[in-house]
């Protein structure tokens, strides 16, 4: 099992900056991709950035340019580094956890992210 933990939310204004971390414990061991996710209210959970096992990295148009997906291996954190924030980010942020084995993975509890105009 994997345990996956994100923090780093908040109410920010747009043109701001803010750091989501995901730290992930258990059977680490196992996980092939952490991916950062975002719903809003009233629409569907859509991916927002990837990281591989191997540090391959994938972003939704809408972020490209503006959010960093990036590792800490030693400390099993993922970090998603979100810049030039726009009103359209505000959503619930969750983490998953692509795993062996595991056709759903594990998700994480989520963190708010509020952005003001």
């Amino acid at each position: 099992q994997v345990q996956l933990v994100e923090s780093g939310g908040g109410l920010v204004q747009a043109g701001g900056s803010l750091r989501l971390s995901c730290a992930a414990s258990g059977s680490t061991f196992t996980i092939n991709a952490i991916g950062w996710y975002r719903q809003a209210p009233g629409k569907k959970r859509e991916l927002v950035a990837g990281i591989s096992s191997v540090g391959s990295t994938n972003y939704a148009d809408s972020v490209k340019g503006r959010f960093t997906i990036s590792r800490d291996n030693a400390k099993n954190i993922v970090y998603l580094q979100m810049n030039r924030l726009k009103p359209d980010d505000t959503a619930v942020y969750y983490c998953n956890a692509e795993v062996v084995n595991n056709p759903y993975g594990y998700w994480g509890q989520g963190t708010q992210v509020t952005v003001s105009s």
